[in-house]
């Protein structure tokens, strides 16, 4: 078995000769992925979709130039976990001529958007269960034509000689879902938080910052790529499928500079929300939006550009465990499967069992990085809390790191120690690993971008 050394220097591929600049090219590529109505949302948590306010899409590019193709998609789905995550990249990978292991996926979190789990809904199928996490037949529709819309887009491909940086703050968006009542510490501040005295309360640990990263060709933006910390909705539940605030500011971007193509993915906010700006209101999508979308604009306007010197890749193996404690065993999930009568009480433990199995297979989650010698782009794990996103920023803290979450989604919320030591009360369910994660992830982070 390779050494974590080992394994590193096998993907890392650098894309120079002899100190000459790297010749890349980079093509951009968008496909529909709005679920049926009727399909299950949030994994068979909430309402299925009833209608399409607006449609969602996977928005990706393909890197050449830097030894195998590199492939990012920022897919507008809840998650994609386990089996299913493989499933996408393997395709993608076979369409691009590429390996696995360099195909970046990531979903933006949406609520009111499929979760794809295969093993969980196998598990629920043969069970004869009334909960479901997905539709096999429409997983593997979309993830064939995003994979061939990642092959065509190669035949447009565009050179890329140099790397831009932008930053800047947004206002009134995000909030951490843990703050102080007096001197008690909760966790119950939500994407919709109704009760004004929680709203009252301080916004807590974020991360400000918005950040675009973007590849030009010479002095013209070929594209831009933004991330935010913050789950992205303003309302959710009733089965109107939309791509929410995060959705409209990206649509706002791509009008602004329609010859840039924008991909916008989700930072690591497993604790963070907009429940302190937002009560529900029909009008606070609108509002949200509009406020990322003026971050994003002083973002752009803050860029400035460098001559891409080298490029490369890399990707560390991640091993998180399994969930122990009462009921989340293996035998008490597939019980709960059989003999929940609640259909969403079936769908979790599916999701938790699917995991399970995948952690006792030994399989690890792969995180992965481009790296532009300075400015990089990392992609982290599941509900990955903003602690993680902040880690990644202080592993390079003279670079410029863009970190997107909701990788590898199996996990559900990878909190911090703290959070278990305080009873974070978001970690009942959706969380399949124990503690202990935390050192586990801070050693991949600092491997992936030293």
């Amino acid at each position: 078995m390779l050494s974590r050394r080992a394994f590193l220097a096998a993907v890392a591929t650098p894309a120079f000769v002899q100190g000459a600049p790297p010749k890349l090219t980079v093509s951009t590529f968008t496909e529909d992925v709005t679920p049926p109505v009727g399909h299950a949302c949030m994994g068979g948590g909430i309402s299925p979709v009833k209608e399409v306010v607006d449609p969602l899409f996977a928005n990706g590019f393909v890197l050449d130039g830097a030894g195998d193709p590199i492939v990012l998609v920022a897919v507008d789905w809840c998650e994609i976990r386990n089996d299913a995550y493989d499933r996408w990249r393997d395709a993608i990978a076979t369409a691009v001529g590429t390996k696995r292991v360099r195909v970046l996926v990531t979903a933006l979190h949406q609520h009111d958007a499929p979760v794809a789990d295969l093993t969980a809904q196998q598990l629920l199928t043969d069970a004869n269960a009334k909960g479901s996490v997905c539709d096999p037949a429409f997983h593997e529709k979309v993830v064939q034509r995003v994979a061939k819309a990642a092959k065509a887009s190669r035949a447009r491909a565009k050179r890329v000689t140099h790397v831009g940086t932008g930053q800047a703050k947004v206002t009134d968006v995000s909030s951490n879902r843990r703050y102080l009542d007096g001197v008690t510490i909760r966790f119950d501040r939500t994407s919709t938080t109704r009760d004004p005295k929680i709203r009252a309360a301080d916004a807590g640990l974020i991360d400000p910052y918005l950040k675009t990263l973007s590849l030009w060709d010479g002095d013209t933006p070929v594209l831009a790529l933004t991330a935010y910390a913050v789950h992205p909705m303003s309302s959710y539940g009733k089965g109107l499928v939309s791509a929410d605030f995060v959705g409209l500011a990206r649509r706002m971007r791509q009008t602004d500079e329609p010859k840039t193509f924008q991909v916008y993915v989700s930072g690591c906010s497993g604790n963070v929300t907009a429940g302190k700006f937002n009560d529900g209101a029909a009008g606070n999508r609108m509002a949200l939006g509009r406020r990322l979308h003026d971050a994003m604009r002083e973002a752009w306007k803050d860029t400035t550009r460098r001559p891409i010197e080298t490029c490369s890749f890399r990707s560390v193996p991640l091993k998180l465990s399994a969930r122990t404690g009462k009921g989340f065993s293996s035998d008490e999930m597939m019980a709960t499967i059989k003999g929940d009568g609640r259909p969403f009480g079936q769908c979790l433990a599916a999701i938790g069992e699917s995991w399970r199995r995948r952690v006792a297979e030994g399989r690890p989650i792969d995180v992965g990085a481009i790296d532009f010698g300075g400015p990089a782009f990392v992609l982290l794990p599941a509900e990955a809390y903003v602690e993680y996103q902040l880690m990644a920023q202080a592993a390079r803290p003279k670079g410029f790191v863009v970190t997107a979450g909701y990788g590898e989604c199996g996990p559900g919320y990878i909190p911090i120690e703290q959070a278990w030591k305080e009873n974070d009360s978001n970690l009942t369910d959706w969380c399949w690993v124990d503690p202990g994660c935390e050192e586990k992830m801070r050693a991949a982070i600092t491997e992936v971008l030293k």
